[in-house]
C-alpha cells in the first residue's frame, strides 16, 4: 500500500474511513487484506493524534478490534475465529456501503434549501370513474328498484289468496258422505277424499266423518290403506244438529 498522506479528510466514522482505505487501494470488499488494513487504519489514527484532533472512542474501538482480528490471524490455532471475524467486519462494510449509497441517492432527490408549506384544500372530484359491465349495472337497478318497493304496502292480490279462500261448511260435507253411503252402505275412507278440490274441503270431510262417527251414524273398520267407512242406517239426508256448530 502506498504511504499515508497527512492531508487528513472527514470520516463520520470508523466504518467511513475504512470504506475510504479500501476504495483508494482498490480492494475488493469480500477478500479484505486485513494485515494491511490495520496498519493503514493505524497510520490515520495516529495522523489525527499528530494533527492534535479529538479522536472519537468510536474510532480507537475500531482499532482496537483491528489489532485483535490481526492477532488472531497470526495464531494457527485461532484460525476459524479469525476468519469468522474477519467475515462479520465484511457483512457490517458492505452494509454500511448500501447505506451510503442510498443516503447518495436520497440526498439527490430532495433539496433541502427549499421550504415545504401546508397541503393545500383541492376540491373533491366528484366525477364517477369506475367501469361496470352491462349486466352489473341491470342488476344494481333491479336491486335498487326492489329496495323501493320493501317500502311500499303490499299489493290487494297478494291477500286474494287468504280473503277468496272458500269456506267449506262441515254440514254440507255431512250430507255429501251420507249421500254417498246411500248408494253404497261400506265404501273404502280414502273415496270420500277424492272430489275433494282444496284443503278446506278434505278438513271438512275429515270433521264430518269424526261427527258421524260421533253419532253412531257410521262405523270405521280396518286401518291405513284397507281402513273402511259403512252407513248404519238409511238415512241419506241427515244433518248436524245445530249444538255441534255452536260447540
Amino acid at each position: 500500500m502506498e504511504a499515508i498522506s497527512y492531508k487528513l479528510e472527514v470520516f463520520e466514522g470508523p466504518m467511513d474511513l475504512l470504506l475510504h482505505l479500501i476504495s483508494k487501494h482498490k480492494i475488493d470488499i469480500n477478500d479484505i487484506p486485513i494485515l494491511q488494513l490495520v496498519e493503514q487504519y493505524l497510520d490515520y489514527i495516529r495522523a489525527m493524534e499528530v494533527s492534535d484532533m479529538d479522536i472519537a472512542s468510536e474510532f480507537v474501538e475500531m482499532a482496537a478490534r483491528l489489532v485483535y482480528i490481526k492477532t488472531v490471524s497470526l495464531l494457527p490455532v485461532h484460525e476459524e475465529e479469525a476468519q469468522n471475524l474477519k467475515e462479520e467486519l465484511q457483512g457490517e462494510l458492505l452494509e454500511y456501503q448500501d447505506c451510503k449509497t442510498m443516503a447518495k441517492k436520497l440526498s439527490e432527490q430532495v433539496d433541502m434549501d427549499h421550504l415545504s408549506r401546508r397541503p393545500q384544500k383541492i376540491p373533491p372530484d366528484m366525477r364517477y370513474k369506475r367501469l361496470h359491465e352491462p349486466l352489473e349495472l341491470f342488476r344494481a337497478y333491479i336491486a335498487a328498484v326492489g329496495r323501493g318497493k320493501r317500502n311500499l304496502p303490499p299489493p290487494i292480490e297478494a291477500f286474494s289468496g287468504i280473503v277468496a279462500h272458500k269456506i267449506v261448511p262441515i254440514a254440507a260435507r255431512v250430507k255429501y258422505i251420507m249421500k254417498k253411503l246411500f248408494k253404497q252402505k261400506k265404501q273404502k275412507f280414502t273415496e270420500f277424499f277424492i272430489t275433494s278440490q282444496s284443503r278446506s274441503e278434505m278438513v271438512a270431510t275429515f270433521l264430518a266423518l269424526l261427527s258421524l262417527t260421533k253419532d253412531k251414524k257410521i262405523t270405521v273398520t280396518g286401518e291405513g290403506d284397507n281402513m273402511e267407512i259403512e252407513m248404519l242406517g238409511d238415512d241419506p239426508d241427515y244433518e248436524l244438529g245445530e249444538d255441534y256448530f255452536e260447540s
